[in-house]
């Protein structure tokens, strides 16, 4: 380790200039900061999201879904730039108390229910649907306990490895050395569960993977911090195996352009009203 400092933390902490791509927005209170009513269309769920890792989890479910034909799925997907603060105003905090993008709000019953937390919003919709959850118990269990192990789990990606590697203003090797350690050996428990099998949970495609691949599959295919070669994504075949299979599904390649802003330009629908928007 190269890495020295002379901080000591006082005894009570207090919040200073941070830095780093997301410094304009981080602060230590939750609640809005602007009154702001979100739009609302005409399909019966409303999403305000981003083409982030978890933003990407529900657009893909979505997609999934019309593409079984569950009409009922359409959606009008609505940006949220989060680097402008649009997650803090009174109408997000409304559906999300906690500020984070994907929130869902659904209009078609009598009275709207809103759901935050993406795992909390693919649960929801297979449960609605009846789609890519196990009815036998044993394997629900089990596409449930690799979902809940990626709600788990993903912080340290994300928040940890991501923000360490490529966001923060400095480099720090103790840092850098000890998300990568967690995010390999996260690599590495999915590489050992994908070898003797096609899915997380069995020989079916269900909501674990949807909610596993925008962030490892993003990991292994190198579109995820520009990292593949960092952290030598190739050993983990099996993972990459699975990736390539899921990157394949139409509707997990329409799901990945809603809600995108960066990339080439032709893989970018910031907002999605109407499925032709996608073609």
């Amino acid at each position: 380790m190269t890495d020295t400092t002379s901080y000591v933390p006082p005894a009570v902490w207090q919040p200073a200039p941070s830095g780093g791509a997301f410094a304009s927005i981080n602060r230590p209170v939750a609640g809005p900061t602007h009154d702001k009513e979100l739009p609302i269309g005409k399909h019966p769920l409303q999403l305000y999201s981003l083409g982030t890792p978890n933003g990407q989890k529900v657009t893909i479910m979505l997609e999934e879904l019309l593409a079984l034909g569950h009409a009922g799925a359409e959606y009008d997907a609505w940006l949220i730039r989060i680097q402008e603060g649009e997650q803090f105003s009174s109408g997000f905090v409304d559906v999300n108390p906690n500020s984070k993008i994907p929130a869902l709000l659904d209009r078609s019953g009598e009275q709207p229910v809103r759901v935050f937390e993406s795992g909390a919003i693919l649960l929801y919709l297979a449960e609605k649907f009846g789609a890519f959850l196990p009815k036998d118990p044993a394997a629900r269990t089990e596409t449930l306990n690799w979902l809940f192990w990626q709600m788990a789990s993903a912080p340290y990606v994300g928040g940890g490895f991501g923000h360490f590697y490529a966001y923060a203003p400095e480099k720090f090797e103790y840092a850098i050395n000890r998300f990568a350690m967690e995010t390999k050996r996260q690599l590495d428990v999915l590489d050992r569960r994908l070898a003797g099998q096609r899915y997380l949970a069995g020989s079916d495609y269900t909501i674990a993977d949807i909610a596993v691949y925008p962030w490892y599959g993003g990991l292994v295919q190198n579109r995820l911090y520009s990292a593949a070669e960092f952290l030598s994504a190739q050993d983990y075949r099996h993972v990459n195996r699975w990736a390539e299979d899921i990157a394949a599904r139409p509707a997990v390649r329409r799901g990945q352009r809603v809600n995108r802003i960066r990339g080439d330009e032709a893989s970018q629908v910031p907002e999605r009203h109407d499925a032709s928007d996608l073609d």
